[in-house]
């Protein structure tokens, strides 16, 4: 059996459509009149949603080993101290 066999393909068209409608709710979400903190939280949320919907189904994560999977995510926790490193530097 071939390794495409071995799962069924994902209907890219449908999770295209959601990154679309992320996209437009992202957009519609800059306009409303909430605290800043809230909206950069939401926005944040919604980005780190995108970006996981384009790993796992266009980059094909989600139907790879767990192997795999820890190597691609094995640079964001330094990826996470470089920001706050950056971000506190303003502080002091």
């Amino acid at each position: 059996m071939s390794e495409t066999a071995k799962f069924k393909h994902p209907n890219y068209w449908a999770v295209w459509g959601l990154l679309f409608a992320l996209t437009v709710v992202e957009v519609g979400v800059t306009f409303l009149p909430w605290a800043k903190e809230l909206l950069i939280i939401l926005l944040l949320g919604m980005a780190i949603w995108k970006a996981v919907l384009v790993a796992l189904y266009f980059m094909h994560l989600r139907f790879e080993k767990m192997r795999l999977r820890i190597f691609v995510l094995a640079p964001l926790p330094l990826t996470v101290i470089i920001v706050v490193a950056v971000l506190t530097e303003f502080v002091w």
